[in-house]
């Protein structure tokens, strides 16, 4: 195979034979579905069968340009399917289609797009969502770095799930799914930021299933959010901020890895803020702990489920940090970036 054939080329983006060529071997057989394979400029999906499954639709967008694109855990595919399934699952939807624009850059290999592909088929699938429809662009060399990938979600919210951040009510209990800071930790050690040998792996994961076990034992969950760009400080600032309370959270509850912590101590990073990709945080009344924690920990994604804090009416807006000492700090948004293109 001559070089130029087994990298992506200008004329791959052109719309014309090259084009089609490149869909048909890169991505009608990898992301092959009933739906894709009328190959027509839209998807179409039937309002009779998703109005079985709830009352109102769930649509979200998002891109991605991680660096680098494949990383101890996942890469740039699985991110841009988790991603958006997980944006979808924190509004208590199911998810159901996908589509996926891909921006190449002139000279990718084509076996790279080609594992890229593959990942997020098997991430799709395993997941029980298609992708439906999608689009591709070459840009010239130097005008992107590889690839980058904008993923939409649409999901079916089932009827008497009402989830928002503004419903946070003081008395309300904080939990987390899992332990904080796996994703941007263990894209530091992909980038070779760490000058350390760390096993370190991204959490990047679906959450849907998990969403609807805590559904299934409390209705009553009052909100939810992925702790991904930011971290845990910046969603759950965002929620104080949104419902006017204040979180108080107790540090010696928070579950951080112990490799992840040594990273932080090292770097002076603070765990609260590094991005994960398969961990949520959920604010309920504290009669629903109990259900919620115990149906979360039966799953996978959810097995070291945990109690964080408590919503106060101290501090409207703001997040506080009790320490085993008694001090408090305060977790701030992020006004710039911790790290460069964790997502």
């Amino acid at each position: 195979m001559s070089q130029s054939s087994s990298r992506v080329t200008l004329a791959q983006g052109e719309g014309g034979l090259a084009a089609r060529q490149l869909l048909e071997s890169v991505f009608l057989s990898a992301f092959d579905c009933p739906e894709l394979r009328q190959l027509e400029d839209q998807a179409r999906a039937s309002l009779a069968e998703l109005s079985l499954l709830g009352d109102r639709l769930a649509f979200t967008t998002d891109s991605y340009v991680v660096d680098p694109i494949e990383f101890p855990g996942g890469d740039i595919g699985t991110l841009a399917v988790n991603g958006t399934l997980n944006d979808l699952a924190v509004g208590g939807a199911i998810p159901r289609f996908l589509s996926c624009g891909f921006i190449l850059e002139e000279g990718l290999e084509l076996e790279l797009l080609r594992r890229i592909t593959r990942s997020m088929a098997q991430a799709a699938r395993a997941a029980g969502v298609a992708i439906v429809t999608g689009d591709t662009k070459v840009v010239p060399r130097g005008k992107a770095d590889k690839v980058f990938i904008n993923t939409s979600g649409i999901g079916i919210i089932p009827a008497g799930i009402q989830m928002a951040a503004r419903q946070c009510e003081p008395g309300d209990v904080i939990i987390v799914s899992g332990t904080l800071g796996d994703h941007g930790a263990a894209i530091m050690q992909a980038r070779g930021d760490l000058g350390l040998q760390v096993d370190i792996a991204s959490d990047c994961q679906p959450l849907h299933e998990l969403v609807q076990l805590m559904l299934t034992a409390s209705r009553d969950i009052h909100a939810m959010r992925d702790a991904t760009r930011g971290g845990l400080a910046t969603v759950l600032s965002e929620m104080a901020g949104t419902a006017g309370v204040g979180f108080q959270l107790d540090e010696d509850a928070l579950p951080i890895r112990a490799e992840v912590r040594g990273v932080c101590e090292i770097l002076g990073l603070d765990p609260a803020y590094l991005a994960n990709e398969g961990m949520l945080a959920a604010v309920l009344p504290e009669s629903e702990a109990d259900a919620v924690l115990a149906a979360m920990r039966r799953h996978p994604a959810g097995q070291d489920a945990c109690l964080i804090g408590r919503v106060v009416d101290q501090w409207p807006g703001k997040v506080q940090v009790k320490s085993r000492f008694g001090g408090r700090r305060l977790l701030e948004p992020l006004t710039g970036a911790q790290l460069p293109r964790i997502c």
